[in-house]
């Protein structure tokens, strides 16, 4: 592994008032965008890198621990390379549909998406996706439509390798193995997938019999897709090969080869592919400046709990499965799934920044890793701040035409009725004691 440095720091025990520049974080995150939108997008970089300068200072100067704040720099500046260049170059790909989406085409669309997002993350599944998709459903497009493709694509999906969500691969800089995801939560991932897709079919096919005649011609038409860009591929390659080589190169090589197949892809991609896809460096901006606060102020509540999380009580993996879905929910699931594992970590004396010391939580306590990393993945869907690739999704519909449900009823009509049953039923088959699985 890589990270030669995380083994050698020494977590120090941090004032417990100091997790506060990490709630503010999350809150404004959170609340801002809705209370006052033109203010926070002109200002979030100014909050993010102040309430992250706190915490920088108070490990520097008070604790007198400077590896453990360039450390932290050391993993974010690996987790934007991946999460940059794969929006970069998912950005130089655009897909051309003409004709309609019948009811089965839009499943077997999400099925793929679901799959795709396991190979180009979640953020860049839903950035090359999310058009195309708006495109084939133009004449019948709904709400629905857009909810079960952040619930699907942008979460649910990518469940299956480190690539697929950020959580994922923050575990694999930890030093969880590459190959563990995939073998340890394929079966609730196809579960999840299963009756997502099951229960958007049945609206969809409500919604088509509902749509003039005219319409339900149309879309029984035969479709034509055309891609541009697909180029892109190789420099895709590169970037799953950069995420490989973490293990056996040094920091920085890794990230600095999926650097450059961005850079590659974006000066080789025609311009004419970039204006249809409406590319812009917007939100991967947004997403770069937040995450370096998140990062930061997250290292005290990171610590704290390492040191403190007997005092927590949580011992079971239903319980680490609830409440790291709950708050990846409503907070963000990165820094839940990173928090919840030093919890589970420090439990057994265990420091979540050896990899010696992951692998050996993972041979002795597998179970719980395995709802740590469900409920990060899947309860990110939970609202549009769960996971970055939600409010990209709603803000792209908003710009095409596309009314999307408002933060509370994306919450109340959509995601409570539909996805908590699903993620309880989980709960029960993986984590109870009528567990199955």
């Amino acid at each position: 592994m890589f990270v030669t440095l995380a083994e050698t720091v020494a977590v120090t025990d941090p004032n417990p008032w100091m997790i506060l520049p990490f709630a503010i974080m999350l809150l404004s995150i959170a609340v801002m965008p809705f209370v006052h939108l033109h203010w926070w997008e002109h200002n979030y970089p100014r909050v993010a890198v102040g309430l992250g300068a706190i915490t920088t200072a108070y490990y520097v100067f008070a604790l007198r621990n400077t590896p453990r704040m360039l450390e932290v720099a050391h993993e974010y500046f690996s987790f934007i390379s991946l999460i940059g260049s794969l929006f970069i170059v998912a950005g130089g790909i655009h897909i051309t549909v003409k004709g309609e989406a019948h009811p089965w085409i839009n499943a077997l669309f999400l099925f793929i998406g679901a799959l795709v997002a396991n190979v180009i993350g979640t953020t860049g599944a839903s950035m090359l996706l999310i058009r195309p998709w708006i495109r084939m459903n133009r004449y019948r497009i709904t709400a629905f439509h857009i909810v079960f493709f952040i619930f699907i694509v942008s979460n649910v999906g990518g469940c299956l390798t480190p690539i697929g969500d950020p959580p994922l691969f923050l575990g694999f800089l930890k030093g969880v193995p590459f190959l563990w995801v995939i073998e340890h939560c394929w079966v609730a991932w196809l579960i999840v997938l299963a009756l997502l897709i099951g229960v958007f079919t049945v609206f969809d096919v409500l919604n088509f019999r509902r749509a003039p005649r005219d319409v339900r011609e149309r879309e029984t038409a035969h479709e034509e897709w055309r891609f541009d860009g697909l180029h892109n591929i190789l420099f895709l390659a590169l970037i799953l090969a950069g995420v490989f080589l973490h293990k056996i190169l040094p920091f920085p090589i890794p990230d600095l080869l999926m650097i450059a197949a961005a850079v590659a892809s974006y000066f080789t991609t025609k311009r004419a592919v970039h204006e249809s896809n409406h590319f812009s460096f917007a939100p991967i901006k947004e997403v770069g400046w937040l995450f370096v606060g998140i990062f930061a102020t997250m290292v005290p509540a990171l610590d704290y709990l390492q040191l403190h999380s007997k005092s927590l009580g949580l011992t079971e993996p239903a319980q680490f499965y609830w409440f790291t879905g709950l708050l990846s929910g409503f907070l963000d699931n990165a820094p839940t799934y990173l928090t919840f594992l030093a919890a589970a970590m420090g439990a057994e004396g265990l420091s979540m920044d050896s990899p010696a010391h992951v692998l050996q939580f993972i041979a002795s306590n597998n179970h719980l890793l395995v709802a740590i990393s469900l409920g990060a993945v899947f309860f990110g869907a939970l609202t549009y701040i769960g996971n970055g690739p939600n409010l990209m999704v709603k803000s792209i519909s908003q710009q095409l035409g596309v009314r999307t449900p408002g933060f509370f009823a994306y919450l109340f009509l959509f995601a409570t009725p539909i996805l908590l049953p699903i993620f309880a039923f989980i709960s029960l088959l993986f984590f109870s004691r009528w567990a199955i699985f």
